[in-house]
């Protein structure tokens, strides 16, 4: 019967606080321009590469607006060359004396003021075609559509009041947990910035990647949010979900079992001691947190005594002995 000696080691005190999961990207895609739903190339639920086309609107109104802009750029551009050589040529025949100084300064300010007009037109015509671009959305990082809102031939705005809302996307591969904490639990908290999210009613422990305390509480309920993140490639989690996390409150010296020499009797809990004339007995204990896959021994035994290793092997061991196949 294998067995192993009690003691006292340095361990963890947890503390369990609910979360939700969150995708660190998210984004709700708006209407940018005036048009109508043309094509809906996604729907919810479907996974989507960086660049792609999700939704088309109708970009009548916006291609003639860019052709217009186009269309001043070039005639405010051939207005700025006529300026630019008529200035040159002033300067030219004001450099030998042959016009006023008050000729010099109109060709100059007509110079100008055509260079400006052609700044303004490039502008406008810049502003014409991202207006243009607008009618074709596209993912802005890999994800998922977790919601559309809108539908084929819809008319769409870009505000006011605010923008329509098209779609909403988030981001799987990096997620986060969401956890509001007591004021009083906090300072604990970012000093020892370790953490586990508790999964599948507690059989399942996955390691945060980061614990940050935000620096500020919510003056409503005088909590203060952490974000805990959830390593890459974690299985079984998805945004919205209500999860637990168990924070690191301090480390001290605690009496572990590990939770595979438990015997549960109903609400009762025990282990099966050896003691030093290797009779067995099984002792109740009151247990308190549990660390990994061990547990807190609170009450029930004493650094220095000697467990069973295997519950099931220790009860079939009295079992022979009360049945006198063995040995005291």
């Amino acid at each position: 019967m294998e067995t192993f000696v009690v003691a006292r080691t340095d361990a963890p005190h947890e503390r369990l606080w609910d979360g939700v999961v969150a995708a660190i990207n998210e984004t709700t895609l708006a209407a940018q321009t005036n048009a109508r739903v043309r094509e809906l190339a996604v729907d919810a639920g479907d996974r989507v590469a960086k660049g792609d086309v999700l939704l088309r609107l109708t970009d009548v109104e916006q291609n003639s607006g860019r052709r217009s802009a186009e269309a001043a750029v070039t005639a405010t551009r051939a207005e700025a060359v006529q300026a630019e050589a008529n200035w040159r040529r002033i300067d030219e025949i004001h450099a030998r004396k042959l016009v006023a100084r008050a000729d010099l300064d109109a060709a100059t300010a007509r110079r100008d003021a055509a260079r400006a007009a052609l700044a303004s037109a490039e502008a406008q015509s810049r502003s014409a075609a991202q207006q243009a671009d607008y009618t074709i959305v596209r993912a802005p990082f890999d994800g998922v559509v977790t919601q559309r809102f809108v539908e084929l031939g819809q008319a769409v705005q870009s505000g006011p009041p605010q923008p329509q809302a098209l779609l909403a996307l988030a981001a799987l591969d990096a997620l986060r947990v969401d956890v509001p904490v007591a004021q009083g639990t906090v300072d604990a908290i970012r000093a020892q910035a370790k953490a586990s999210i508790v999964l599948d009613g507690g059989s399942r422990r996955v390691p945060a990647a980061s614990v940050v305390v935000l620096p500020t509480a919510d003056p409503a309920t005088h909590t203060f949010r952490v974000r805990v993140g959830v390593p890459v490639g974690t299985a079984g989690l998805w945004p919205g979900m209500a999860v637990k996390v168990a924070f690191v409150a301090d480390v001290a010296p605690r009496l572990l079992v590990p939770a595979g020499a438990l015997v549960r009797r109903g609400e009762i809990d025990g282990v099966y001691v050896v003691d030093a004339d290797h009779g067995v007995g099984l002792r109740l204990l009151r247990l308190g947190h549990r660390s990994g896959d061990e547990l807190e021994v609170l009450s029930g035994l004493a650094a220095g005594e000697r467990v069973a290793s295997d519950p099931q092997a220790a009860a079939r061991w009295l079992a022979a002995r009360h049945a006198g196949k063995v040995g005291p």
